[in-house]
């Protein structure tokens, strides 16, 4: 009989079609190295051809870095469901059109039913927003995302721990994206003040 210490957190990760999937790989990896997380991965259709065009990844390659996939179109998945019991859901990149999904209640697909799920059963939603500049429906619907508990998270770089590269400011943000979940390593970089 498992413990409650011996059972995964369970983690939703989202690619969607927006630039910067860099993110979301990064992000699986980052998890998978974590032996106490199980990671759940959507795809969406635009999500796979930026993989391919931005990585030279192929939607099997990213599926490896997983524990667990689902098709964007299998709405009877388990994630779909609030008794699906989970950490939270990343999306990351976000795309415009999945961020005024979110924002609207529109579950056409896993991805924004899954969001939705996660937005009702109270748990985090980070939406890694990819867009500039930004026009009035862009603020208006990530205003409306927050009012409903979601996290808009821009992956804007942070310059103060001098990256060295592409690699140093992704994986910054993605780890204070997990600290957002409780979930940290030595490899963050922490603000400590400027000392002179």
């Amino acid at each position: 009989m498992n413990t409650q210490s011996s059972i995964k957190k369970r983690f939703i990760v989202a690619i969607t079609g927006a630039s910067g999937t860099i993110y979301g790989i990064t992000l699986l990896k980052l998890l998978r190295q974590r032996p106490d997380i199980e990671t759940h991965l959507v795809i969406s259709e635009a999500g796979s051809l930026n993989l391919a065009h931005e990585m030279g990844m192929s939607t099997d390659q990213a599926d490896g870095l997983a524990d667990h996939v689902y098709n964007v179109h299998d709405i009877g998945a388990p994630i779909a469901s609030g008794s699906f019991t989970c950490e939270g859901m990343v999306i990351a990149p976000c795309s415009m059109r999945t961020l005024a999904a979110v924002a609207h209640g529109f579950c056409d697909n896993l991805i924004t039913r899954s969001a939705d799920v996660t937005l009702k059963e109270r748990r985090k939603l980070v939406l890694l927003t990819r867009e500039a500049p930004l026009n009035l429906v862009h603020i208006r619907n990530m205003a409306s995302v927050t009012e409903m508990g979601g996290i808009i998270y821009p992956p804007v770089p942070a310059f103060y721990n001098h990256p060295q590269s592409i690699d140093d400011m992704v994986g910054q943000t993605l780890r204070r994206v997990l600290q957002l979940f409780n979930i940290t390593d030595d490899s963050l970089s922490v603000w400590n003040g400027i000392t002179g």
